[in-house]
């Protein structure tokens, strides 16, 4: 996948049809509203020529050369203003006319989204139902037991993620009156749901709770956050290395760290790696083996629908640490 993510993409095919299609009808006008300034501004001159009006005394010519500069400046200023007007009527018309297949295109995406998301939630139910019947089946407290409430954990987060493509595809905006969310919950259920992989991989994962701040952000929204940080951290450190997720409170914020023992973040600008499929790049100019994906842009994206920040605290050859910052709320709080 490139990192441009333009190439071959139709939608910026049509962004460019479109686009042309304006300049051109715009052009068009403007060449009209020209053309046609001239063509009054000669026929006037064309007819005062053809039908002289001969002065009969010196003050007379004054006074009809004089009508005759008024006229001519009045057409011009009457021609001006129709064409710009022309211009205006058109441009709007061909803005209506461009916008229409974008407007098209985003009605599909909602409907489709509505339909996918709808359809999701049932397997989704039928999923949670039969890891309820497996629980019951096991003993409490076992190993079993606790990878099944984990899977479930997992298909909540997943049927989460359902409801809020529905909620955007619907265009209706999130429950704000939703209770504040506990970082150090959803730094231990992420470092819980990846222990198997940092397992495989043989990287020790540890949570660690300095603090246990409350954030006025979505319980599921806040998961997947902290779910990319520590995914794409396991992603870039090697074997025998070392994640840690921290959450704690700095200058009045609720903060979850999310530090590595990686190579550290080199070739590409830092504020970079938060953008969609940005890549590094080696020291030839090459593109480097390490990808960023979407996971930090989405991080980025929940960060700032929740008034806050995430960044990269530091990085270099011992590792690197990302923190993302939330506004802090009280437990009092509404």
């Amino acid at each position: 996948m490139s990192s441009g993510g333009t190439a071959g993409n139709p939608d910026h095919s049509i962004l460019r049809k479109a686009s042309l299609k304006v300049a051109l009808r715009i052009s068009a006008a403007c060449a009209v509203m020209v053309l046609g300034l001239l063509a009054a501004t000669a026929l006037f001159l064309m007819n005062q020529l053809a039908h002289p009006e001969v002065p009969g005394s010196a003050a007379a010519g004054t006074a009809y050369a004089y009508l005759d500069s008024k006229d001519v400046l009045e057409a011009m200023v009457i021609a001006g203003v129709a064409g710009i007007l022309l211009a205006g009527i058109v441009g709007w018309l061909s803005a209506r006319s461009a916008i229409r297949p974008l407007g098209d295109a985003l009605a599909r995406q909602r409907r489709f989204v509505q339909d996918a998301s709808h359809e999701l939630r049932t397997p989704l139910t039928i999923l949670d139902t039969r890891i309820q019947l497996a629980q019951r089946n096991t003993v409490p407290g076992s190993r079993q037991g606790q990878d099944l409430a984990r899977i479930r954990e997992d298909a909540a987060t997943l049927t989460g993620i359902v409801n809020e493509l529905l909620l955007a595809a619907t265009a209706q905006a999130p429950d704000s009156s939703a209770p504040p969310a506990d970082l150090a919950d959803a730094a231990a259920s992420v470092a819980g749901s990846l222990q198997l992989v940092a397992d495989q991989r043989e990287v020790r994962l540890d949570f660690v709770a300095d603090a246990r701040p409350l954030a006025r952000i979505e319980k599921n929204a806040l998961r997947r956050a902290v779910l990319a940080l520590a995914d794409n951290a396991l992603a870039h450190t090697p074997t025998g290395g070392h994640v840690s997720i921290t959450t704690s409170i700095e200058h009045s914020r609720a903060v979850i760290s999310v530090s590595d023992t990686g190579t550290g973040i080199t070739g590409v600008d830092q504020a970079r790696i938060f953008d969609r499929f940005v890549r590094t790049a080696s020291a030839d100019g090459s593109q480097g083996q390490r990808s960023f994906g979407i996971g930090l842009a989405l991080v980025r994206e929940i960060a700032v629908a929740a008034g806050g920040t995430v960044a990269v605290a530091a990085t270099g050859a011992e590792g690197t640490v990302m923190k993302l910052t939330l506004p802090l709320a009280r437990s009092g709080n509404p």
